[in-house]
């Protein structure tokens, strides 16, 4: 029976799914989102904080400053309130309401960008509001998940070693990818390991991360603007893209089956199947990492009239009701009738 007095000393790191019910291939999805910050981002967030407290570059008297497009500013919420530090999380207008909402409730101060910069979009307008802030007040520290090695760090310490005493016969990994924390630690790790893994990455239409073009991004959580600065190309073996429809249509998809899974995780998911169903799977262990959780999702990416609003009612599944058709059967189970 765990017993913890801290937020971050709970992680679940043995659980995962069987998707190939559901996806008609072999893949096992690693579910990261129960612990109290709903995401894999808590343990990045734990690393970055406390080594800086070890180097001393954290008093008391800190004021906790990072750009985050959600999940690691909810982390650094709980990990700050949890220390008694505060913190200031600078994020963008694609931040889900629920997550702007659950940082202020973990008493965090978030600053919302609304319009982006020449260089660099939204992200380059919260970074550098972020460097206003630090030259502004001395008491500011930005932990910088962009550069931070700690970040890293973090999954080559845990997420790597839970994956390969769950599955010794792991072939495949498939990584969604935003800082690259998470990928450049399981994929150096592996590098090491007793036999070859091929480190897929998965990325976002509209990221900048592999050299493609920035372009309209509306889900948070992967791809990024520019190159993330610890990405290491050489650790990686192929990056695949997923198109913001069809990570829609999986998040979706695997809430029809009762798995309510967050957007990052969808395009995750959707990735590897499209890299499955191009290769011969008999024999093959495959695994996917899944971030977080679909709460945060409700008003967006489950919700169909933003659906319909920014993608079109064909991403919507076949069987799925129009926002109209949805509030006719509601109103119809109001009156008792049933459909």
């Amino acid at each position: 029976m765990p017993v913890i007095s801290v937020p971050q000393a709970f992680n679940e790191e043995d659980l995962y799914v069987d998707l190939r019910p559901m996806l008609g291939q072999p893949l096992f999805l690693k579910c990261e989102g129960f612990n109290f910050a709903g995401s894999i981002k808590l343990k990045a967030a734990t690393e970055m904080v406390e080594s800086a407290e070890r180097r001393g570059i954290i008093g008391r008297d800190s004021i906790l400053v990072e750009s985050s497009s959600g999940n690691l500013g909810v982390a650094l919420s709980v990990i700050a309130a949890s220390k008694g530090y505060r913190f200031f999380c600078v994020t963008d207008s694609r931040c889900n309401l629920a997550t702007r909402l659950m940082m202020e409730a973990l008493g965090s101060k978030v600053h919302v960008v609304s319009e982006g910069i020449a260089e660099g979009g939204l992200l380059g307008a919260r970074l550098a509001f972020v460097r206003d802030l630090c030259a502004a007040d001395p008491h500011c520290v930005w932990l910088s998940q962009y550069t931070n090695a700690d970040n890293w760090k973090a999954h080559y310490y845990r997420t790597a070693p839970a994956i390969a005493r769950g599955f010794p016969h792991l072939d495949v990994l498939f990584i969604g990818v935003g800082t690259t924390g998470t990928l450049m630690g399981c994929a150096r790790w592996f590098r090491n390991w007793h036999r070859p893994v091929r480190i897929v990455a998965v990325d976002s239409v509209g990221s900048a991360i592999f050299g493609d073009p920035p372009g309209r991004r509306m889900i948070p959580g992967l791809g990024m603007s520019v190159r993330p600065p610890l990405l290491d190309e050489a650790y990686v073996d192929e990056a695949v893209r997923v198109e913001e429809a069809d990570t829609i249509r999986t998040c979706r998809g695997l809430a029809m089956r009762g798995f309510l899974f967050g957007g990052s995780t969808g395009t995750v998911v959707s990735g590897a199947k499209n890299w499955l169903d191009r290769h011969d799977t008999r024999g093959l262990t495959p695994v996917a990492i899944a971030p977080d959780l679909g709460e945060r999702y409700l008003d967006t990416i489950y919700q169909s009239n933003w659906v319909q609003g920014l993608y079109g009612e064909d991403v919507l599944l076949p069987d799925e009701p129009t926002e109209e058709e949805g509030r006719a059967r509601r109103a119809g189970a109001s009156e008792g009738v049933t459909f």
